[in-house]
């Protein structure tokens, strides 16, 4: 996964099309799985086989290229970065989580309680030595990238010391497992593979619905708007591209990204690319390390930049870094843009 200031691999639309119906699939197939374990028999049938099949157990997924299995449900779960810790508190998981790291900033605050007796293991990527000091049975990442001997371990490794990885579906890169584009339905998808895996599929779905009821309550903008999502950068301006998160959320805000036809989660532009797109609103996605108000400074005190309407006007709407990644918070950053729309 890339990081604020590095785009994504370009991969295979074809490719990354199938993975997004593979995704949307995955809860499905989970069930199957367990009914064709050996030994899974209909009716009355007390054997190890069939109590591991009526509990949804073994449940083995393709995640990002590498098979995994689980056997039983994690109970010991170490979570990297904002998206994957939010998820589990979203299904009401937090008493499994017994270590996070690279969270983005505080919890929304229908959380705040359940983080609250939380450890945080590091700001950044764990190392391999803290994330095996928490004893987990799972490592949940929300990058790819988390997972190296340089991080909180490869993947190999970390399974053969007896601990699962997993990575959201959704930060896939490589070709084939990209989400191309990402959608709502693939990240609903993602939250009930994530029940699957952690047996609690019941509690995936209410949150899938209550997920889905919030985004059709949403009355997108209908003035025509064009937009650009500018996530960091100095010399160049690094921002939402045409496949991921941002094209996502601003689709379904009513708002069209000046740079939607790039295949590619994230890119960089020059400003003078910028300029000439001239959009009505400029997205500024707020990070502590990266705020929007730095970025309100940056495009003022640019000669290029200061002389665009949009600029000139102070037509900006406001996402928090965490809603820029696909998770529990993509559906409130929409209505949050519509609103904020209303208000310029």
């Amino acid at each position: 996964m890339p990081t604020p200031d590095q785009p994504a691999p370009r991969t295979s639309r074809a490719a990354r099309t199938r993975r997004a119906a593979a995704i949307a699939a995955a809860a499905a197939s989970v069930a199957l799985l367990a009914a064709c374990a050996p030994g899974a028999r209909a009716g009355g049938d007390d054997t190890p086989q069939a109590e591991a099949a009526s509990s949804g157990y073994p449940v083995t997924l393709d995640n990002c290229g590498t098979e995994v299995t689980f056997e039983q449900a994690p109970q010991r779960v170490v979570t990297i970065k904002s998206s994957t810790l939010e998820l589990l508190l979203a299904l009401g998981l937090e008493d499994r989580v017994v270590g996070a790291a690279f969270t983005d900033g505080p919890v929304p605050d229908e959380y705040a309680d359940a983080a609250a007796g939380i450890d945080i293991l590091s700001d950044k990527v764990p190392s391999q030595e803290a994330t095996l000091a928490a004893e987990p049975d799972l490592v949940f990442a929300g990058w790819e990238s988390n997972l190296t001997a340089e991080g909180a371990g490869d993947r190999g490794t970390l399974e053969q010391l007896g601990v699962h990885t997993y990575v959201a579906p959704a930060a896939c890169q490589e070709e084939g497992y990209q989400p191309d584009p990402l959608t709502f339905a693939g990240v609903f998808a993602s939250f009930e593979e994530a029940g699957a895996i952690f047996g609690v599929p019941d509690a995936a779905a209410d949150l899938v619905a209550a997920q889905q009821a919030a985004l059709d309550a949403i009355e997108p903008n209908d003035e025509g708007l064009t937009a650009l999502w500018y996530s960091s950068g100095d010399d160049q301006p690094f921002v939402g591209a045409g496949i991921g998160a941002p094209q996502m959320i601003m689709e379904a805000a009513g708002l069209e990204n000046v740079v939607g036809d790039v295949q590619d989660s994230w890119t960089s532009l020059s400003w003078e690319a910028v300029v000439d797109a001239n959009p009505d609103v400029i997205v500024l996605v707020d990070a502590a390390w990266n705020t929007a108000e730095s970025k309100i400074a940056k495009l003022e005190a640019n000669p290029a930049t200061a002389a665009m309407p949009a600029v000139q006007q102070g037509r900006y709407v406001i996402v928090d870094f965490p809603a820029t990644e696909a998770g529990v918070r993509n559906v409130d950053a929409v209505a949050s843009i519509v609103e904020q729309l209303g208000a310029l």
